[in-house]
């Protein structure tokens, strides 16, 4: 499939919203500088290296690296080279006192060259304008995410059983799956926000190792291919008879992600003694994920969607909910971890146009992690729509 550029309305109608949002939270704004990449894709459609400088009446996207790659790529009105921070300053030479920037990803170094040549004295967050800019998603956006939650959904529920057979590797696995979505039009990566999670393909993990404590908030586990990376999977463990598989990987497309996990009991025959267990708590997962989804309407309040599925948990699984995570769900698009998140303290409504991965999970000592996840698109006129497939397929496959 092509490399289409973002839409030049789409663009402006982003600046637009950033403007207004802007003005109600910051009345007396008057500099924007975003340098961040995934902000700079959200708002000019390139993610080369440089600054967006937006005021309340220009916007203009200075290019360090590379400028031919930036106009081939976007169709941001305004893009101009940069070889130095000293092109802002003579662009802008009124620059005020404060300007505003996104904290979590401005670095102390960036800032220090800015004021080299931009005399601001302070910076003001802008962090939660951004986040809710991006939590409701266009139609664009949302065109975006359902052609990666398609991909996603056949790569999961039918390429990866397919690939189940004693004596294959979790690193296998997980790259056999994501060659398929390599090669079927996906994007190959998946972002997050959070500083301790990295760029990652996903992750298989048999058994045990699905239980492993990661750095980044998720009840997914892995052993890593190695201590120095804790994703995709093992090459020495092997898929046994009577294992539990999890499969949690991302697909993307156009720079947009959907979030969907997998289990399958491989052979439970050779396991029967918690064959009956393990289904049930499977099923368990399949019925909260579908209570979640048909409680994501407009206007319902993520915390409160939260504590009534928490409530409906079998008390035969409370002790391994979640694997110790204080969260059901979280919003997803040009990050895997947006806001806002099902969990306690989320009291802001809902909306439609936000699109939220549930990911119900029940965590076994010594066996592995049951679970299930689908993104959720939600809508004006009735419960969300799931953007990557079923939440009910089959859990056991025979080897």
């Amino acid at each position: 499939m092509p490399h289409t550029p973002v839409p030049a309305s789409e663009l402006a109608e982003r600046l637009t919203r950033l403007r207004c949002a802007m003005a109600q939270r910051h009345p007396d704004w008057s500099m924007l500088i975003l340098d961040n990449k995934i902000d700079l894709y959200y708002f000019t459609g390139t993610m080369q290296q440089g600054a967006l400088i937006l005021t309340p009446d220009q916007a203009v996207l200075f290019v360090r690296r590379s400028l031919a790659c930036a106009e081939q790529e976007s169709q941001f009105a305004d893009i101009r080279p940069m070889s130095s921070f000293r092109a802002i300053a003579e662009a802008f030479p009124n620059v005020p006192d404060t300007v505003h920037t996104a904290a979590k990803t401005m670095t102390l170094q960036k800032q220090a060259l800015l004021q080299k040549y931009l005399p601001f004295t302070r910076m003001q967050p802008v962090d939660n304008v951004l986040a809710g800019l991006r939590a409701v998603k266009s139609t664009y956006e949302l065109d975006c995410m359902r052609h990666a939650g398609r991909l996603h959904r056949t790569a999961l529920e039918e390429i990866a059983p397919s690939l189940l057979r004693p004596g294959i590797s979790e690193a296998w696995l997980c790259a056999s799956v994501c060659t398929w979505l390599l090669t079927n039009g996906a994007m190959g990566i998946s972002r997050y926000n959070q500083p301790a999670a990295e760029d990652v393909l996903g992750l298989a993990s048999f058994g045990e190792n699905s239980l492993r404590a990661a750095a980044l908030d998720s009840p997914s586990g892995t052993v890593g291919t190695c201590v120095a990376m804790k994703s995709v999977g093992s090459s020495q463990r092997l898929l046994r008879r009577g294992d539990i598989v999890l499969l949690d990987i991302p697909s993307g497309f156009r720079g947009y992600h959907t979030d969907k996990s997998i289990c399958f009991y491989f052979d439970p025959l050779s396991a029967a003694a918690d064959s009956a267990r393990l289904r049930a708590a499977h099923e368990q997962c399949v019925f909260l994920e579908q209570q979640a989804a048909a409680l994501l309407v407009p206007g319902a309040v993520p915390s409160e969607v939260y504590e009534k599925i928490c409530a409906l948990v079998d008390p035969a699984f409370r002790a391994g909910f979640m694997n110790a995570c204080k969260f059901l769900g979280h919003s997803i698009g040009l990050t895997m971890d947006e806001t806002p998140v099902l969990a306690k303290g989320f009291d802001a409504p809902l909306q439609a146009g936000m699109t939220l991965a549930v990911e119900p999970k029940i965590a076994f000592a010594g066996i592995g992690l049951i679970g299930s996840e689908n993104t959720y698109e939600i809508v004006a006129d009735g419960p969300a729509r799931s953007l990557s497939g079923a939440c009910s397929t089959a859990f056991e496959i025979c080897g």
